[in-house]
C-alpha cells in the first residue's frame, strides 16, 4: 500500500464504494420504475450493466483482500 494505508484501511475504502455504487443502483432503479428513466432504452440498460460489473468488481477486491489479510 501506498501513502501509509493499511491493508485494513484499503479493504474498509473498497467496502464503502461498493455500498455507494448500490444506493446509485437504488437510485437508477427508482428513475426506472417512475419512468424517469426508459428500460428499453439502450444508455439505460449500460448504466445498469456497468453498475452490475462495478458492484461484482469491488465485492471480488473486498472478498479476495480479507482472505489474504
Amino acid at each position: 500500500m501506498q501513502a501509509g494505508q493499511s491493508k485494513n484501511d484499503f479493504i474498509a475504502k473498497i467496502a464503502i464504494a461498493s455500498i455507494e455504487v448500490r444506493g446509485s443502483r437504488y437510485w437508477i432503479d427508482l428513475l426506472i420504475t417512475t419512468n424517469y428513466l426508459d428500460v428499453k432504452n439502450e444508455h439505460t440498460k449500460s448504466i445498469q450493466n456497468e453498475i452490475e460489473e462495478i458492484i461484482k468488481l469491488l465485492t471480488s477486491i473486498v472478498k479476495s483482500s480479507q482472505s489474504n489479510n
